[in-house]
């Protein structure tokens, strides 16, 4: 989707939307040298990224009921979630979020546009907030970065170079350490940096390997993440349309473009508000011309928003040339509404986040599992009872030990423990066997279907449903 400028200035070249702005014809990267952001909508940008690298930072020591915020155990197959465990058996409540998740992105796309990459993003906050502004102290602002580049290698190029890489690399490591205390814990990541690497091999080569992948990402893919390997940015092109919110060139306003000169009246000489400074292509991270109109490389930083005012100002002339605004606000001067469109997403999405809210709510403290052992018969007790011989698989959901028994529930009979008694560490999973032992009379056919109740203390907190085999009754 793009929202382009040709009704307001004629038929307009749009060849620039055959390649993106990061690579030349020939395939040859182009190096984006984006100048140092300032303005309002920065410093709003720095209060909501700032806020979120602390909340990450600070997210795998946090504890609610002495479990983490968030810790996403995939070989524990383990998922803790605001302090609460989820495990494989709650497969049902991943996916409805997942699909809510998507119906989420595409209502927020329709009707924010790429907002959420500008702003919240992990990917564009450490770019633009934490490893451009390490670039712009050492080497300076865009134009002192092309030129160092431009120079031969010699002491000056070699010491800002080697110093910014190794803070590069220093932060990379962080991060990785930090994404990876979110998989195996807090804890487990403190014994696997104080301890050999001997020790934690596995957990060893993990932190290297995170730590070289966000070096590689943040020291060079930078904007290629963007503009090139994240799905998201193709998802506006089916998602945005006329009544979308989006950083926008007003071009009704702006077009014919022209330089400034003083004491001009501008309309009288048929020229719009656009000056044609290039402030806002010189401060784009992506490398694009916000005239051209919406494209899928923008992200919706709000940095081209800064340039322009200033820029604006400094001229008399009104901000606002580039603003968040719709196409449909911008060309026919309709005011930004909650469309039929966005109104059935909102929908949608109420009624699934209804649905896993309440499935939540109802969720049991303790799942559990009780199937017949495959392969065995019942067997004849010596005092002629009929017994058959199960698995149990049992887990603690709660942030709580459990001592668990188990009774038979609306029948008469005996379950026998193999082991010892079952009792569940908070989050934990536990599985061995019992017997079930009943008297022939309760026997209905070869299969009678059983209740069984998983107690800790008096407190009924599971039922399980089961079948027991016993011999086929003859007439008498």
């Amino acid at each position: 989707m793009s929202m382009d400028n040709n009704s307001a200035n004629g038929a307009r070249d749009e060849s620039f939307r055959d390649s993106i702005a990061t690579v030349d014809k020939s395939g040859k990267r182009i190096w984006i040298y984006p100048k140092k952001p300032a303005g309002a909508w920065f410093n709003r940008r720095q209060v909501v990224g700032y806020s979120l690298l602390v909340l990450l930072f600070l997210g795998p020591f946090i504890r609610i009921g002495g479990d983490p915020l968030l810790q996403i155990d995939l070989l524990g197959r383990r998922f803790v979630i605001l302090g609460q465990t989820f495990w494989p058996q709650d497969i049902h409540l991943f996916v409805l979020a997942f699909i809510s998740g998507v119906i989420f992105i595409a209502l927020f796309t329709v009707a924010f546009g790429r907002l959420f990459c500008g702003w919240v993003c992990p990917q564009t906050i450490f770019m633009e907030l934490v490893y451009r502004r390490i670039e712009y102290w050492i080497e300076g602002d865009w134009k002192q970065q092309q030129a160092l580049n431009k120079e031969p290698w010699g002491p000056v190029k070699l010491w800002k170079k080697g110093l910014k890489h190794f803070i590069f690399f220093l932060i990379a490591f962080l991060i990785g350490n930090t994404f990876l205390a979110y998989i195996v814990g807090s804890d487990a990541l403190v014994d696997i940096i104080t301890s050999p690497p001997t020790e934690h091999l596995g957990g060893f080569i993990a932190m290297v390997g995170f730590s070289l992948v966000f070096y590689g990402v943040f020291a060079f893919m930078r904007e290629q993440v963007c503009t090139t390997v994240c799905p998201y940015g193709r998802l506006q092109g089916v998602l945005l349309d006329r009544h979308s919110l989006v950083v926008a060139y007003d071009h009704v306003r702006g077009e014919g473009r022209a330089k400034i000169r003083k004491g001009e009246d501008r309309k009288a000489a048929g020229k719009g508000d656009c000056i044609d400074c290039k402030a806002c292509v010189h401060v784009c991270p992506t490398g694009i011309d916000i005239r051209n109109g919406t494209q899928l490389e923008c992200v919706n930083c709000t940095a081209c928003i800064d340039a322009c005012n200033h820029m604006m100002a400094s001229v008399d002339l009104p901000k606002g040339l580039i603003r968040f605004a719709s196409e449909a606000e911008i060309a026919d001067k309709q005011p930004w509404r909650f469309t039929t469109r966005m109104k059935a997403y909102t929908g949608v999405l109420t009624v699934l986040v209804g649905v896993i809210i309440t499935l939540i709510v109802m969720r049991s403290d303790v799942e559990a599992t009780v199937l017949r052992t495959p392969g065995m018969l019942f067997q004849t007790q010596e005092d002629g009872r009929i017994s058959n011989l199960y698995n149990y698989k049992v887990v603690n959901k709660t942030s709580r030990d459990m001592p668990l028994r188990f009774e038979l529930i609306g029948i008469k009979g005996e379950v026998r423990l193999v082991g010892k008694e079952v009792f569940l560490e908070k989050a934990a999973l536990g599985q061995g066997a019992l017997f079930i032992v009943l008297d022939p009379a309760e026997i209905k056919g070869t299969k009678t279907k059983l209740e069984i109740g998983v107690y800790s203390g008096d407190q009924l907190i599971e039922t399980v449903g089961t079948t027991f085999v016993g011999p086929i009754k003859t007439a008498s």
